[in-house]
């Protein structure tokens, strides 16, 4: 196995032990320090791999994100992380692969691919970096690209009040209110003659950027 192998499996039993011990640490603090509740957790899908793509406000969203499922996902990030070996062993058992950040985008998105295609959900957060704002900015579009290439379904969340439990430049958690809800899966149009695959991702983006500020708005009044 390569070492590019061995960072994208990372699902042995140590793995899975660890992600989800951690997942229960993680997520039982967000749950009692944040009051944090989930919405719509029957969409995602017990089987088949997916691609989850949450909105993005603060740096606790990652394992808020966790918590909608117990089904073990995977996390871009950034390669730096991982200089360490053992910290980096630790990621890859939590279910982080990584990422050279500025490289080609080519090496991210067949990344990407091939966790899908090895059958294991991921995560993506299409607005790319945190942002800040009650409004979903404009996504990127290798979230919907991915899912196209792979031929898996898109599963759009909201996260409301992380940026209010940890905003950015914050050293500690707020016991602030949070909630998630998780909307219906999004089936891939299917491609044909009159439609590119370009023309597909594009309209795609524009569906999921809808939904994933409808989910937003719910989200945010449930914590009004």
């Amino acid at each position: 196995m390569t070492q590019i192998d061995a960072e994208l499996a990372g699902d042995g039993w140590f793995d899975k032990a660890v992600y989800q011990t951690i997942r229960g640490i993680t997520f039982g603090f967000c749950r009692v320090w944040c009051r944090a509740t989930v919405e719509g957790r029957e969409n995602i899908p017990k089987t088949g791999t997916f691609l989850l793509t949450p909105v993005h406000r603060s740096i606790i969203d990652t394992p808020i994100t966790s918590g909608v499922t117990y089904r073990r996902m995977r996390f871009m990030g950034a390669d730096k992380y991982w200089k360490n070996k053992y910290f980096g062993r630790v990621l890859t058992a939590c279910g982080g692969f990584p990422v050279t950040r500025g490289s080609a985008d080519r090496e991210a998105l067949k990344r990407c691919i091939d966790i899908l295609a090895g059958g294991e959900p991921l995560v993506l957060f299409p607005e790319g970096e945190r942002k800040s704002g009650p409004l979903v900015q404009p996504l990127f579009a290798g979230a919907t690209y991915i899912a196209v290439k792979a031929g898996v379904p898109i599963i759009p969340m909201a996260i409301a009040g992380s940026d209010r439990a940890m905003p950015k430049g914050a050293k500690f958690i707020y016991p602030r209110k949070v909630h998630v809800v998780v909307g219906k899966p999004m089936p891939i149009p299917t491609l044909d003659g009159e439609r590119t695959q370009r023309s597909v991702v594009r309209e795609l983006s524009a569906q999921l950027h809808t939904e994933m500020q409808r989910l937003l708005d719910q989200a945010n009044a449930r914590i009004a």
